[in-house]
């Protein structure tokens, strides 16, 4: 399963820390990937969603990872760390159908 989460700092001068708030997160072993990114640079659409900060993209196992890692003291402790970086967060849990 994928989980993606899109975040739209308060001040975009905070960008940095929530990265490395986000890079403590690699540690959760129930984490099988993690890639952190920002707005690409491609051509304007009208499908295109650029406007948040950061993203992080993760994928786990089973959804009883993803549970464990909702869980886990460093997940709670980066939300409480970071929480007041971010003025909007949204996110995507997409279990996957095909391989």
């Amino acid at each position: 399963m994928f989980h993606h989460v899109f975040f739209w700092l308060d001040r975009p001068e905070d960008r940095d820390a929530l990265i490395a708030g986000l890079e403590s997160l690699r540690a959760i072993p129930q984490i099988r990937a993690l890639h952190i990114g920002i707005p690409a640079a491609t051509e304007q659409r009208d499908v295109v969603e650029g406007g948040f900060t950061v993203s992080e993209l993760m994928q786990f196992d089973s959804l009883a990872d993803q549970k464990a890692y909702q869980d886990h003291p460093l997940h709670l402790r980066f939300v409480e760390q970071c929480g007041h970086l971010w003025s909007r967060v949204v996110v995507y849990d997409v279990e996957t159908v095909s391989p």
